[in-house]
């Protein structure tokens, strides 16, 4: 095997969930999400996990997420937070998916293939996803009560829930968080009033859950955090998160070759990097191509990204390419060929994580982890 890989330990993400649990209380239902493969940690194995962990429900993003664990064996609910599209209605329900809808389609589609299907579950159960400000997906507020009429005359549909979506949990001086749960009460009071009463009323991500207690009602949706991050928490009245959480993956290679390099000497594309004095450039067999962000690259500012060799902090020397990537190990003793390098995780006293990469590629962590490519075999371990 090409020796590139990513480690995950269902340890961590099992103490991450214990964390969560802890914080959230156990009146609080949570839905576990591992949209987008798990961001990057393999949803089948992590799902696996945290359902013998205890989680019952799991968040993803599409029909075909969910039908993929229910194919391995998932037996939770399994919550689409991003609805379906047309022409998934039948998957939805041979799978026992629960959707978000906020489309008026979604629920004529959801009634006609319930007739269809007469060995269905009914009533069906459903989420109601409102935009409470985010102006991205949801029932506006103006369209709630026309919304509901719509829902109530399909009488196979049953509405088990209602959620919407945080802009800015994290900005712990924004006024906006405080509007949108205010508009989400109020849509709730609304409902109650006209005699529903959903068994789920949730609208927490992670950094609700590390920073706003008071928004947990009956159920969390907690992502990064499980997976050992959470965004910056900001604004003059930010705290440190009471939410402790472990990265649950590592991400290592090994060198390949070493090359005697004299001073002077320019190294890789366009030859960026180049040498003060005799060096020792290292090769590895990762670049872009397996999510290693091209913005690591060696800058002519002397800033860039680095990696761990034997315990030692060395720098990417010059650009990341598609599949190979340069490291300048001079004076790094004992270092050889087959030596393992660490890109993400832990190296004696050194740590390399998530944030460092986005911070030198201007995203979040989210995106470096979500990044690295099918190519890189994932290893569970503890």
């Amino acid at each position: 095997m090409r020796p590139t890989w990513a480690e995950v330990s269902l340890g961590a993400l099992r103490r991450n969930y214990r964390a969560v649990r802890e914080r959230v209380g156990e009146r609080v239902t949570i839905c576990a999400v591992v949209k987008a493969d798990a961001y990057g940690h393999g949803a089948i194995e992590c799902a696996r996990t945290l359902e013998a962990e205890g989680a019952t429900w799991f968040g993803v993003t599409s029909t075909e997420e969910g039908v993929r664990l229910r194919e391995a064996g998932i037996g939770g609910r399994i919550l689409l937070m991003t609805g379906f599209w047309r022409g998934e209605e039948e998957e939805v329900l041979r799978h026992r998916l629960t959707p978000a809808v906020w489309e008026w389609w979604q629920v004529g589609g959801l009634e006609a293939a319930l007739n269809k299907m007469p060995g269905a579950p009914r009533p069906f159960p459903i989420h109601i996803k409102l935009d409470t400000g985010m102006a991205r997906l949801g029932v506006p507020e103006h369209y709630l009560k026309l919304f509901l009429n719509r829902v109530a005359s399909a009488k196979d549909l049953e509405i088990e829930g209602v959620m919407s979506h945080l802009a800015s949990a994290e900005a712990m001086g924004s006024d906006e968080v405080e509007r949108q749960a205010a508009r989400f009460a109020e849509s709730e009071q609304f409902l109650r009033g006209r005699g529903l009463a959903p068994r789920y009323f949730h609208l927490s991500n992670s950094a609700a859950v590390a920073t706003r207690p008071a928004l947990f009602r009956d159920m969390v949706r907690p992502g990064i955090a499980l997976y050992g991050y959470q965004l910056k928490i900001t604004g003059s009245r930010a705290v440190e998160s009471a939410l402790k959480v472990e990265p649950v993956l590592s991400w290592k290679t090994r060198i390949i070759s070493l090359r005697e390099v004299g001073a002077g000497q320019g190294v890789g594309y366009n030859l960026t990097y180049v040498t003060q004095s005799p060096s020792k450039i290292a090769v590895l067999p990762v670049g872009y191509a397996d999510g290693l962000n091209r913005h690591l690259s060696w800058r002519a500012d002397g800033k860039g990204g680095s990696l761990l060799v034997r315990g030692e902090r060395v720098p990417i020397a010059g650009r990341v390419s598609m599949d190979i990537t340069l490291a300048d190990v001079t004076g790094v003793k004992g270092v050889n060929v087959g030596d393992e390098v660490t890109i993400l995780g832990s190296d004696g006293e050194q740590c390399i994580d998530a944030w460092e990469h986005a911070q030198l590629a201007g995203t979040v962590p989210y995106e470096i982890l979500c990044n690295i490519s099918k190519r890189v075999p994932r290893k569970f371990c503890e």
